[in-house]
């Protein structure tokens, strides 16, 4: 025995003074992101695992033969020769086809879950998502989220083209923006956020319906939508893209990446031209004059392997141009005067800093400052604010077998200021909250999990709000799976925050001190089905029921006299309905339907309690197939129920149709033809929209589209 330990000593003594250290970089093959957590294995025994930025580093000293393995990846096989070595090593791992939603959320949980059972429900737009979203509609990222069932796009605004999100029929003021965890589009800012913001600079979106106060803070009642900017990895990225469309609109996007040893970048710039155009010929323009520009640079920095550190800076500098199409083509007179003309400056700072720990712990820091300022100019005045946005937080994930901890500070707050225009009654807002967060979740064995969260902010001007949250998910088998899930929210009143109704903002009255914050409480429960059969042919159905309750909700109300003011009504809103789904993938062809409905009443009204422009019914599916390395071809379709306009009346049910195919020339080079509204579908051949004179027009609510067919050509080409 002596001799055997000896003999073991010397042989390690030996190996170490001999290895060689290599390390290697595991990527997917299909997008080039990293992966984190992937196993990696010698002589069947697993000793290491990749970082968050799929690293790892492995000795060697002698020719080694590495098994790398990760959930919803084919097993990479690696052989090392010592001799030859060298000092990285990319393994690029093949998705398994016959696994799916096996996807792995950090930003929107802060832990590394498994979106599949997560104990909160989180829906995922991919890479590959936003690589066909850059080409079929690059300025914005709209068009894609709005395909997800229980959300809808609407469109505020016939002159500006500005647009909210809504999500299970409450105001688009009750959906919270982040980019990369960064809340940025909240107020006055809000005005025109996702409307500039392109596809082909996300990894990905994340969107979780109903209440996610926890970790997050204020204003995500409705929902909340996560756009996680891409990462550098090792290979070089460049993607540029030239895009046309028959509505007279331009893009041109490119997009960069490396990553090196200490440091790493990406880059991305957009420019968008679109020429105003009167769809219905009414006079005004359904589609405004839009020229903008968009830059994101970001810098990485990495100490060492368990630290990275990102600086990036944002800047949009849009003009949007919309009314009497004749005012457009400066050939106004004492007539045809009605104009709207918004200059629009974003610029944002952010910083993130991450640790890694022992274990899997990991620390963040991360802040950013957004200036935003809007210049409105109108046939009858003009406004000029600005709007500083400021946030920082330090949090701590502790991950551990059965048991998770998030804890954290923020501080977050934003100071409005007219800076010149016209008499107004609002000059001067400011916000500021400090608060406080702990999320925990527990492990049963390996098919229950149950999440509990607690929020404490303190508002300076409205005190304190405590905001708790529990959810809990149980896999029943192999195929099926149940989650439901309680939480509170709350949102700060702010009468510059985008509302249904398109309000000159020079009429909008400052929020009394009698007006109280708004508080929610949501509900959610849900079923899953997963079953696979066949090496590539999966089926996944989700039915989830849910309901919210604002209370004390703030009312915005249009005087006799044009002014606008708000106050609390004495019930309050509920919505309430189901929302079903389901992805099907039969070989090369894949498939998704889903089904909204939605019941969202006004309690305190007496009778027609319904919120306006909410379907209460909404059907749509997306139906691709692929032929690899040559095309795919892709068909999507919704169907939107009637809806209340704010007369009482119906509108007619209509159903939206498009198609896309896209046609691979070269390896590196794509070919997309994408025709939306193929039905030509327009609210206009329904109800003209505007009533009174030429002069002095007053715009209807927009319930359906009004820009018509569109076609566009759109070239991608890849380093």
């Amino acid at each position: 025995m002596k001799k055997i330990i000896l003999s073991s000593l010397f042989y390690f003594f030996v190996a170490s003074l001999f290895a060689q250290e290599i390390k290697i970089n595991v990527t997917s093959y299909s997008t080039g992101l990293p992966i984190s957590g992937a196993s990696i294995s010698k002589n069947k025994k697993s000793f290491t695992a990749t970082d968050s930025l799929g690293m790892a580093m492995v000795s060697i000293f002698e020719t080694t033969e590495f098994e790398i393995s990760a959930v919803g990846y084919e097993t990479y096989v690696l052989k090392v020769n010592k001799s030859n070595a060298t000092s990285l090593y990319t393994a690029k791992m093949i998705p398994s086809a016959s696994e799916m939603e096996d996807i792995v959320i950090v930003a929107s949980t802060r832990s590394n879950q498994n979106i599949e059972n997560a104990p909160i429900k989180i829906e995922i737009l991919d890479a590959e998502e936003m690589k066909e979203e850059s080409t079929v509609k690059p300025a914005t990222v709209l068009g894609i989220i709005g395909d997800i069932s229980g959300v809808q796009i609407q469109q505020i605004s016939a002159v500006s083209g500005n647009s909210n999100i809504r999500i299970q029929g409450l105001d688009g003021r009750y959906t919270q923006i982040l980019r990369d965890g960064l809340p940025l589009y909240e107020g006055f800012s809000g005005g025109f956020g996702l409307m500039s913001i392109p596809p082909l600079d996300l990894k990905q979106v994340e969107l979780i319906k109903g209440s996610a106060s926890t970790l997050y803070g204020a204003g995500a009642i409705g929902g909340l939508i996560n756009l996680i900017s891409k990462k550098p990895t090792s290979q070089q990225v460049g993607i540029f893209t030239i895009n046309q469309t028959t509505l007279k609109e331009s893009n041109i996007n490119g997009f960069l990446s490396k990553r090196y040893k200490k440091f790493g970048y990406t880059f991305y710039a957009g420019v968008t031209n679109q020429s105003a155009v009167d769809v219905n010929d009414d006079g005004f323009s359904d589609v405004s004059r839009t020229s903008s520009f968009v830059i994101h640079p970001r810098l990485f920095f990495y100490p060492d392997n368990k630290t990275t550190i990102t600086a990036g800076f944002t800047s949009t500098n849009e003009s949007r141009l919309g009314g009497d199409m004749k005012v457009i083509q400066n050939n106004a007179d004492s007539i045809h005067q009605f104009f709207e003309k918004n200059k629009i400056l974003r610029n944002s700072a952010e910083f993130i800093a991450e640790r890694n720990l022992s274990g899997k712990n990991k620390f963040v820091l991360k802040g950013s400052v957004s200036d935003f300022k809007r210049d409105i100019t109108t046939h009858e005045y003009n406004f000029n604010a600005g709007q500083l946005d400021y946030f920082s937080e330090a949090s701590i994930l502790i991950n551990q077998k059965q048991h998770n901890w998030v804890g954290g500070v923020n501080f977050l707050g934003s100071q409005f200021k007219k800076i010149s225009g016209d008499s107004s009654f609002i000059n001067k807002v400011s916000n500021n909250t400090v608060g406080a967060f702990l999320q925990y979740s527990y492990k049963f064995k390996s098919n229950t999990t149950i999440e509990m969260g607690l929020r404490n902010d303190y508002h300076m001007t409205y005190g304190n709000f405590v905001l708790p949250r529990v959810s809990f998910f149980h896999q029943l088998n192999k195929k099926w799976g149940t989650r439901a899930g309680f939480g509170a929210g709350y949102k700060i009143p702010d009468a510059l925050a985008p509302q249904i109704n398109d309000y000159a903002i020079i009429n909008i009255l400052p929020i009394g001190t009698a007006v109280k914050p708004e508080r929610s409480y949501g509900y959610n429960a849900e079923v899953n089905y997963k079953g696979k059969w066949g090496e590539e042919n999966s089926i996944f159905i989700n039915h989830a029921f849910f309901l919210t309750q604002l209370n004390t909700p703030v009312i915005a109300t249009e005087q006799s006299n044009g002014s606008v003011s708000f106050a609390n009504a004495s019930k309050p809103i509920v919505t309430k309905g189901f929302d079903t789904y389901i992805k099907l993938k039969l070989e090369e062809w894949e498939l998704y339907a889903g089904y909204t409905y939605t019941i969202a009443e006004r309690k305190y009204l007496s009778d027609n309690q319904f919120i306006p422009l909410t379907p209460k019914f909404r059907m749509s599916y997306m139906l691709t197939r692929e032929w690899e390395g040559k095309a795919r071809f892709c068909v999507e379709s919704s169907f939107n129920g009637y809806q209340y306009r704010q007369d009482f009346t119906k509108t007619p049910s209509y159903l939206f149709l498009a198609s896309m195919i896209d046609y691979t020339i070269a390896k590196q080079c794509h070919l997309i033809l994408n025709c939306e509204n193929i039905l030509d579908y327009r609210q206009s051949k329904k109800e003209a929209l505007y009533t009174g004179s030429i002069s002095n027009p007053h715009f209807n609510a927009l319930w359906a589209p009004i820009d018509g067919r569109v076609v566009n050509l759109c070239l991608r080409l890849s380093l």
